[in-house]
Formats: C-alpha cells, sequence, structure tokens
C-alpha cells in the first residue's frame, strides 16, 4: 500500500457522489452526466456490489465498481486510478470478492491502451481471454468519442497471481518470426513463431486519437483484424512488453510450459 493511502468501500450519498464526480473527471465528461451516476452506484452496492474508493489523505484518488457474477466469479464494472495507486484498489477488490467466495473476476478494457494491458496481464497475472468488437457501440465522453469501442476481456484468477509467482515463458517473449501483417505506421504489426503470436499497439493512442481520430480508428481495425483472428483461433493474451507487444499463446502451449 502506498503511504497515506487507504481503500475502503463507500456505501453513503455523499461518497458515491463524489466517486461518481471522479468517474467523471478521469472520462472528460461533464459532471451533470457521469459515465456511472451516484444513484447507479448506490442501487449496485444496495444489490450486494461493492464501491472501493481511494484515498490519499483526504482527497479521493481512485476508485473502482464491482458486482457478483456467475457461478463463482465477479465482475469488474469499472476502475480507475492515480498513478500507483491501480494495484492497491485491484487488491481490494479482490480481498472483497474473496471474502464472497469468488474464484475468478473479468473485466474489460481497450486493447490499444498498452499500460493498462501490461498493468492487467504483467502487474496482475490477468489473462486475456475474449475480443469483444464495438462492445459499448457510440462512445460520447472525452476520451473514447470518435472511436469504436473494441475491448478485450480478462480473467483474473484470484487464488494467485503472476506476480507472487516465476513468470512464465509467455510472460514477456521478445517479438520473433514472420511478420504477418503490418501496422497503420508502416513497421510490423503482428509476427507469429509457432504456437506464440506478437501483436503491437501504438504508443499512446489516447493522445493520437486526441489529436487526429483517423489513424487511431486505422490501428483499432489493424489491431482488431490480427486480435479477433487470434482469439478465434483460440489464443489467449498472456503478456505485454514495455514496448507495445503483445504475447499471445496457445492454451497447449501455456499448459505444457
Amino acid at each position: 500500500m502506498t503511504a497515506g493511502v487507504t481503500v475502503r468501500t463507500v456505501h453513503d450519498v455523499a461518497s458515491l457522489a463524489a466517486v461518481a464526480d471522479y468517474f467523471s473527471d478521469v472520462w472528460q465528461t461533464h459532471r451533470t452526466a457521469p459515465p456511472y451516476p451516484a444513484e447507479v452506484l448506490r442501487s449496485l452496492v444496495h444489490a450486494g456490489g461493492a464501491v472501493h474508493a481511494a484515498y490519499d489523505g483526504q482527497r479521493l484518488a481512485g476508485a473502482s465498481v464491482a458486482v457478483l457474477g456467475a457461478g463463482h466469479g465477479t465482475y469488474s464494472l469499472v476502475a480507475a486510478a492515480g498513478r500507483g495507486l491501480g494495484h492497491a484498489v485491484k487488491l481490494a477488490q479482490r480481498d472483497w470478492a474473496v471474502g464472497l467466495g469468488a474464484r475468478t473476476m473479468r473485466w474489460t478494457f481497450d486493447p490499444l491502451v498498452g499500460r493498462n494491458a501490461r498493468f492487467n496481464l504483467v502487474k496482475l497475472g490477468a489473462v486475456g481471454t475474449e475480443y469483444l468488437v464495438d462492445f459499448y457501440g457510440p462512445m460520447t465522453d472525452g476520451v473514447n468519442d470518435g472511436d469504436e469501442s473494441d475491448r478485450l476481456t480478462v480473467t483474473w484468477e484470484l487464488g494467485a497471481t503472476r506476480e507472487a509467482s516465476a513468470p512464465g515463458p509467455s510472460y514477456d517473449l521478445a517479438p520473433r518470426g514472420p511478420v504477418t501483417a503490418t501496422a497503420p505506421d508502416g513497421d510490423p504489426l503482428a509476427r507469429r513463431d509457432g504456437r506464440h503470436l506478437w501483436c503491437r499497439v501504438p504508443e499512446d493512442v489516447v493522445k493520437l486519437r486526441a489529436a487526429d481520430p483517423v489513424p487511431a480508428l486505422r490501428w483499432r481495425h489493424a489491431v482488431r483484424e490480427v486480435l479477433s483472428a487470434a482469439f478465434a483461433e483460440g489464443f489467449r493474451a498472456t503478456g505485454m512488453s514495455r514496448d507495445g507487444w503483445y504475447t499471445l499463446t496457445l492454451p497447449t502451449e501455456e499448459a505444457g510450459a
């Protein structure tokens, strides 16, 4: 836990309203139209879900929302935090879920945002299990406006995380093998070598989309073509390098490693 930071569940109207405002600021919407209104958060908590809030001293610096899922799983609807606090928020979600008997947690994220992919796949040890095309339809917030809302589903096994064990061989492999697709910038987009596949994302799609959504959309379609085909073949996303390359692995290879 970062010094001076506490993470706790919140239930009262005032705290939930502050979380709704925080999400508005993160996703750059007017506070009168937050992505998750306070009354919706209140209903989710009343129905058995959890809203976690991270406080740096007295300042709200992160928040997340989770609900119970089918079977022995939970679903994280949204999570956002200031730099260095995301891990604390996710661990608090995990503790809450494990306390209810959950074995897994799932959520989605934009597959073009490499830093989030690295956090989810490397820091937490979750695995990308599903590619969803234009999952939300058109989005009009200040972060996603002008793009299509493809998402990657990740599944997090709550009993153990990669950070507590030795990395597997598919954790952060350097791309190799022949180029199988070319990126919008003219450099390699995808490579494949046997039962591993690599796919590259832009350095900062959020900045690119804000500057000019047209090339960002080209990246969206290019990555979609590679990842959709890979997941249809049975690949899973198991790593993300610091320079923006996904590692995808066929489960038979991963299980035999």
